[in-house]
């Protein structure tokens, strides 16, 4: 039996970088936690030592920094591309990169009832996620969310399921379906209007959500993901993951009170974790965009 070296790639995870705009009295900014990954003929580092090949993850986690200045952050998919493709046009023998991107969302302050130039608050705890691999097989982009809290008080039931002797959940005909959202869509080119495309796909997710009467949070992630795919062709494919985060009615009779649906426990483990995948019978072959690093996007 020989033991072999299997997959491999290595970089820098989490480095921490905002990025303000300062060339008007409005500022911007840009927050973002970005992880690079560099493949390539790394073996020798693995089984010798051998760092002849390496470029250090310190060098990478610079590069990230510097480009914030010079390039610009347009979008994190943007931003992204410039250093995946960075990495692997212009670092021998790099011949693969992985880019990783969260983004944390501000909103202006209000004062005196208008926008400030310079000042922003924390908004939510929704994060906005980009993932970019560049190889010898192409350019990759999927763009996405995480923890985009929702929750519908009404309009979402959970009846007709397979039982047996262990079962005691008991059938629900007007229930709180509630959930963080994760959700990545991979896009078919890497020509998009990243900035214009966040946003609706946001928005198309939400609408499908609150409108859709539902039989179970497995039917709502199939329809989130039809929708995007039927509104943008350039959108390959959608993944989603949406744990359960269950809400059971209170029981407040035995004191007397009645409870019509109205005070909840709001469960916090264990909880149901559904997932889904939604991609059109043509989608472009995938090749690793899928393949993670810190597993951020």
């Amino acid at each position: 039996m020989a033991i072999i070296l299997g997959d491999i790639q290595y970089g820098k995870a989490e480095s921490r970088l905002v990025r303000i705009t300062r060339d008007s009295p409005r500022h911007e900014i840009r927050d973002l936690n970005v992880t690079t990954a560099l493949r390539g003929p790394f073996e020798n580092a693995y089984l010798e030592g051998d760092q002849s090949n390496v470029l250090p993850t310190d060098t990478q986690k610079n590069t990230a920094y510097a480009f914030a200045k010079t390039k610009g952050v347009t979008s994190p998919e943007a931003f992204g591309l410039e250093l995946a493709r960075h990495f692997v046009h212009d670092v021998e023998p790099v011949t693969g990169a992985r880019i990783e991107v969260e983004e944390y969302a501000w909103e202006r302050a209000i004062v005196d009832g208008a926008e400030h130039d310079h000042t922003w608050l924390r908004t939510g705890q929704e994060v906005r996620t980009a993932a970019v691999t560049v190889d010898e097989t192409g350019e990759y982009v999927i763009g996405g969310l995480k923890d985009l809290t929702l929750l519908k008080s009404t309009g979402s039931e959970f009846t007709g399921f397979l039982k047996d002797e262990y079962t005691t959940l008991p059938e629900e005909t007007d229930r709180i379906m509630a959930t963080a959202l994760q959700a990545q869509w991979r896009f078919s080119t890497v020509d998009v209007d990243f900035e214009a495309v966040y946003p609706a796909v946001e928005a198309l997710m939400v609408k499908h959500f609150a409108t859709l009467h539902s039989l179970a949070l497995q039917q709502t992630l199939f329809h989130m993901g039809k929708a995007v795919l039927e509104e943008f062709d350039f959108i390959a494919e959608v993944r989603l993951k949406a744990p359960n985060k269950h809400h059971f009615t209170y029981d407040i009779g035995r004191f007397g009170i009645e409870n019509k649906q109205e005070v909840f426990w709001a469960a916090d483990r264990p909880y149901g974790l559904i997932e889904a995948a939604v991609t059109r019978d043509d989608a472009p072959a995938a090749h690793s965009a899928w393949r993670a690093s810190a597993g951020l996007a």
